[in-house]
């Protein structure tokens, strides 16, 4: 039997006066859950994605839940044009750029023996290589004002086997490794980069993408006996990127009730 869904916690103002972006942030998955947070905790926030009308959507619910409407940019993290676009429009409308939350990644199924380069590319151009991009257009300004808090979304396949997914693993296993290796050139700058690492975050687009079956398996090995709600990702993000964690850098936090 699956445990209850808690309540979501009141916010505590752990981004208060900070500004933030947050990228894929349209939809229903955690990016959605992300933005509204931090919100919610005081920042002053743009969210981009490459859905004109979902990113508008978005924009307007966040506004509906929190009385603040965010600054939109399109940008599809696969374009360098659009990613150095999103840091210059973000930078225009917050007038600089505090917390960066990378959270664009693509996933699939597909078994190695039948995967296209095609599958393997896009997967990791938009995971891992899209990570890379906003890193690079991001962190020159972090530098120059000598501060800042990167925070990426990775995956507890990074760490752990599962069949059809090999390209996925590759890309958030890349990302863990991206955020440890930028970690160690940005702490010499006062900026510090980490990273999540979820297990199982139920959204209703992963919901329809999922074959039939495989949820109620992956749930069975949470020791919860459910999914993540997306907003129990977000706030160990907004952790992540407040001042409650002036000391890490380079970290990669489960969050996960998996089995081993």
């Amino acid at each position: 039997m699956a445990a209850p869904v808690p309540a979501e916690p009141a916010p505590r103002d752990l981004l208060a006066g900070k500004t933030a972006v947050v990228t894929a942030a349209a939809g229903t998955g955690i990016g959605f859950s992300l933005a509204k947070r931090c919100v919610q905790e005081g920042a002053s926030v743009v969210i981009s994605d490459l859905h004109e009308r979902r990113l508008s959507e978005a924009a307007d619910a966040i506004a509906d839940a929190t009385g603040t409407r965010p600054g939109t940019v399109l940008c599809d993290v696969t374009n360098e044009d659009q990613v150095q676009g999103l840091v210059r429009s973000a930078i225009e409308q917050l007038g600089h750029i505090d917390v960066w939350m990378n959270n664009a990644g693509l996933g699939g199924n597909a078994a190695v023996v039948d995967m296209t380069d095609e599958q393997w590319s896009k997967v990791l151009d938009i995971t891992l290589t899209g990570t890379f991009r906003c890193l690079r257009a991001v962190l020159p300004h972090m530098y120059e004002r000598g501060t800042g808090a990167v925070v990426n979304n990775a995956s507890v396949l990074g760490w752990r086997a599962q069949e059809l997914q090999a390209h996925y693993a590759a890309a958030k296993a890349g990302v863990m490794a991206l955020t440890r290796c930028t970690a160690m050139e940005a702490a010499k700058h006062n900026v510090r980069v980490n990273a999540v690492s979820p297990s199982l975050a139920m959204h209703p687009f992963l919901a329809k993408v999922t074959p039939d079956g495989l949820l109620e398996e992956l749930e069975a090995r949470e020791a919860f006996g459910r999914a993540a709600e997306p907003w129990e990702i977000a706030t160990v993000m907004v952790f992540l990127a407040s001042e409650y964690s002036t000391y890490m850098t380079g970290e990669v936090v489960a969050v996960s009730s998996q089995h081993p």
